[in-house]
């Protein structure tokens, strides 16, 4: 799967402003639930809670990856949301997170849930492409920052 296919303009924020792990949860959730009519707000952000329960999607670096599965949707969903000022994710080096590359995806799929989770890693494992993405002033940035 191409990372074009899976991002869009309209779930895409730049430098939004919050103070804790929870509340970027629910800025995602609620981007989610906005931009796409099959899902509820409330479902996204108690599939990202309990997938952050099991530990924290906090990669390092300044990144995180939240995802969850959803029941009833049919196409993994992207949403790219960068904070101002980074916040505590508890991430595995301990670091505050600014980037939030979240994938929801459909409750069947394990194997491609997977494979597109390696993919964005990959992708956000690119110092120029973090670099472009911290430098954002529009979801547009973002976007181009991920085709480069």
């Amino acid at each position: 799967m191409d990372i074009q296919a899976i991002v869009s303009l309209d779930r895409t924020k730049c430098a939004v402003q919050c103070n804790s792990k929870k509340r970027i949860l629910e800025i995602i959730s609620n981007i989610a639930a906005q931009n796409n009519p099959e899902v509820e707000e409330t479902t996204v952000l108690n599939a990202l809670m309990a997938r952050e329960r099991m530990g924290s999607t906090g990669i390092g670096n300044g990144i995180a990856l939240p995802h969850g599965r959803l029941p009833g949707l049919d196409r993994v969903i992207a949403i790219v949301v960068t904070s101002d000022p980074a916040i505590d994710f508890d991430a595995i080096d301990r670091k505050p997170v600014d980037i939030f590359f979240t994938l929801l995806v459909p409750e069947e799929q394990t194997e491609g849930h997977l494979q597109t989770l390696a993919m964005v890693a990959g992708k956000l494992s690119d110092k120029d492409t973090l670099k472009a993405i911290r430098r954002a002033q529009t979801g547009d940035d973002i976007i181009a920052a991920l085709q480069s």
